[in-house]
């Protein structure tokens, strides 16, 4: 007998009929709190060897429609390794069929990444001298909102000379890529024996938030924190009441202050890794145009995963959203700030059948973004 489950870590979906392995009737969710529909994550039992056909029937109503065009569900036996299965979308339905090589398989939008992990992560880069923890405070549900400072205390360079330099990641729970971007950020420069992480502990503070919405994260959410909030339209004036996971973090960045703010996402629909500027804000000048182009000009010479022909475009001088973070993280601090796209697709200019993007070319994405923040830190301030 077929099964269907999601009453674990991220867990999503609403099944209406799995009684015919050929005709199994889903439902993406919402977010508990909010209505947006995208996220899903479960496991299917029951059906080895056997040829299975899932309907997505709501496919059509979700919050990014045009995300099912060209995309693929990702799938796992092991929860370790995930490939991409055959989907169609027809404009109301998606459909994605499988013959599991076992009893049990996982069915996700996008590789997961676990709470669990997120603790490995963050457990794994405090043995490092470079790190320090700091608990900012708790999110609603209270867990923990971890911050990690990283730098060299041994440099030549004194603390008020270095650069601070921000990294927060899944404002966004269901953009499971963008905390895979951190794990290979901090692999990387947390390695002794890389020249380019040596050079930047000892010229910049790091500060890393791996995940800035672990509420949303742990109930499966795509976009929202526990209560239905949109982190990344919170930044102008958050609350404890509604956005603590933003209060807390921008809290802590007024003490530190910031001059290179990097936000890492995930996009529904383009099939690119992509940068957002600042471009829009009332305070943008020709220095952060100039910091700008020298970032992404040396993120493109360095790694053939990222481009700059495919964006959202450049936002209207002066009518940016002040409540986005790289907006008002710019306006705040005049400084260098990107909103980092990764695609849950492929990235079509080196596209790969068997996994599309994944969390593994996620990671090296962060690990290769270390070479841009070297080109433009001695030009920050």
């Amino acid at each position: 007998m077929i099964t269907i489950s999601s009453q674990f870590d991220a867990g999503a979906i609403e099944v209406l009929r799995a009684d015919d392995p050929d005709n199994i009737e889903l439902r993406i969710r919402n977010d508990n709190a909010a209505d947006i529909a995208q996220w899903f994550h479960f496991r299917l039992q029951g059906a080895a060897g056997v040829p299975v056909t899932l309907r997505f029937v709501n496919a059509g109503q979700c919050a990014y429609a045009k995300g099912w065009e060209n995309y693929r569900v990702v799938a796992s036996h092991d929860r370790q390794h995930w490939q991409r299965i055959d989907t169609a979308y027809d404009g109301t339905v998606m459909t994605a069929r499988l013959v599991p090589d076992g009893n049990s398989v996982y069915l996700a939008y996008f590789e997961p990444y676990s709470w669990e992990r997120h603790l490995d992560l963050v457990a794994s880069a405090c043995t490092s001298e470079h790190v320090q923890l700091e608990r900012l405070g708790a999110s609603l549900d209270g867990r923990d909102m971890d911050l990690l400072r990283i730098t060299d205390a041994g440099s030549p360079v004194p603390e008020a000379d270095r650069r601070r330099v921000w990294l927060i990641a899944r404002q966004h729970p269901g953009e499971t890529m963008a905390e895979w971007f951190v794990e290979g950020f901090l692999e990387r420069l947390l390695d002794a024996d890389d020249p380019v992480a040596r050079v930047l502990l000892q010229r910049c503070i790091f500060h890393v938030v791996p995940n800035m919405n672990p509420d949303g994260s742990v109930r499966g959410n795509l976009r929202t924190n526990a209560v239905g909030a949109n982190l990344n339209r919170e930044w102008l004036e958050p609350s404890m009441a509604r956005s603590p996971e933003v209060l807390l973090v921008r809290r802590k960045m007024e003490q530190t202050g910031v001059d290179l703010f990097l936000d890492a996402h995930g996009d529904e629909s383009l099939p690119f890794n992509f940068v957002a500027g600042s471009e829009g804000i009332v305070g943008f000048t020709p220095r952060l145009q100039q910091l700008q182009d020298s970032f992404k000009a040396s993120w493109i010479a360095s790694c053939p995963d990222f481009q700059d022909r495919v964006n959202y475009g450049t936002a209207r001088a002066t009518q940016a959203n002040p409540t986005v973070a790289t907006n008002w993280v710019a306006q705040r601090f005049d400084c260098l700030s990107f909103t980092i796209e990764m695609p849950f697709k492929d990235n079509d200019d080196l596209p790969d059948a068997a996994t599309g993007w994944s969390g593994e070319r996620s990671r090296r994405f962060g690990a290769g973004v270390l070479q841009p923040v070297l080109a433009v830190v001695g030009r920050l301030r």
